[in-house]
């Protein structure tokens, strides 16, 4: 075979006549004595020369801060001065340091106080539990969660937007017994007239009120929990602990929830019945009938405007008085 190229003087492979003829190209040549890097005899060129135009750039960005011109110097601080507590005017526009301190009752008044602080700050921390227990929200809320599974829905509408309609239809039914307990509680305890007891008294007595109305005519919750505390029987609401309210109260709303879904149950039922019994007719037994039933109960729902019924229903089953 014809050698293509020679080795010159340099170091360098220089093209052979040979490979002149045939149209390659030559190569690269430095002159004899030339330090070739490292870099350049791989093939690497190119990224070489990048890297060190980068690097140019970067040592040009980076540039040492201005030195001082002011000729001033920061004063150590004075050991033997006295600092101070009080704090200056807030200036306009400045928002005032807020602070809170801890010392000892002077007497038994601050400590009642304190007592009462700390009581009003867990039954805030338990407004969720109040709210979802002793009003409305509790049967709404399982009702529409009935209405979900009979229609075979799994995502649709989100638990949020439930629970969301379960809130604005708790607000509209409540909306009288919360109006009381703003204007005869937390109104004039705002404004100073009344004691913390009295604004209890005063805001316990609508929500008892609410929730001895639903019980109207199903007393047994009422006579379960007086005959596990041994209590005797009552003569009037008055006579019935909060207490005891408050749980026979959640059992017969679930009781009330729980109804209101097996009569929405009933007809989606049916239709999962004829769905089924029709695919087994035909037999199509691996077909779920979940799947043909479904459009044929939001049809349904639809049809009959389901949603204005269902929240029609919903309200008037409360006796609001």
């Amino acid at each position: 075979m014809t050698k293509l190229f020679r080795r010159t003087n340099t170091g360098c492979n220089a093209p052979s006549p040979g490979a002149l003829k045939k149209g390659i190209k030559p190569r690269l040549q430095f002159p004899a004595g030339t330090t070739i890097p490292r870099c350049l005899r791989r093939g690497w060129l190119i990224p070489g020369l990048l890297f060190i135009l980068a690097a140019g750039v970067f040592a040009q960005d980076i540039t040492p801060p201005p030195a001082s011109t002011s000729g001033t110097t920061v004063p150590a601080p004075d050991p033997s001065r006295t600092g101070t507590t009080e704090m200056p005017a807030p200036g306009e526009g400045v928002i005032p340091f807020i602070d809170l301190t801890v010392r000892n009752p002077a007497n038994g008044q601050e400590v009642s106080f304190s007592l009462r602080l700390l009581l009003l700050i867990t039954v805030l921390s338990l407004a969720p539990s109040i709210i979802i227990l002793m009003t409305s929200f509790l049967r709404i809320s399982i009702v529409l969660d009935f209405v979900k599974r009979a229609l075979s829905l799994q995502q649709v509408p989100p638990n949020q937007v439930l629970l969301g309609i379960s809130l604005f239809l708790t607000l509209f039914i409540m909306f009288p017994t919360l109006n009381d307990i703003y204007q005869n509680s937390f109104r004039p305890l705002a404004d100073g007239n009344i004691s913390v007891e009295t604004a209890y008294r005063e805001a316990e007595g609508p929500l008892r009120l609410f929730m001895f109305r639903q019980m109207q005519g199903r007393p047994e919750n009422i006579r379960l929990f007086m005959r596990m505390r041994g209590l005797d029987r009552p003569q009037n609401f008055a006579d019935v602990p909060t207490y005891v309210l408050i749980p026979a109260f959640i059992l017969s709303e679930l009781t009330v929830a729980f109804k209101i879904g097996i009569m929405l149950f009933i007809p989606f039922i049916v239709i999962d019945m004829v769905v089924a019994s029709a695919l087994m007719s035909m037999g199509m037994i691996m077909l779920p009938p979940v799947m043909i039933s479904m459009p044929f109960k939001l049809m349904l729902f639809i049809l009959v405007d389901g949603w204005s019924l269902l929240t029609g229903q919903l309200v008037r089953s409360f006796i609001l008085g």
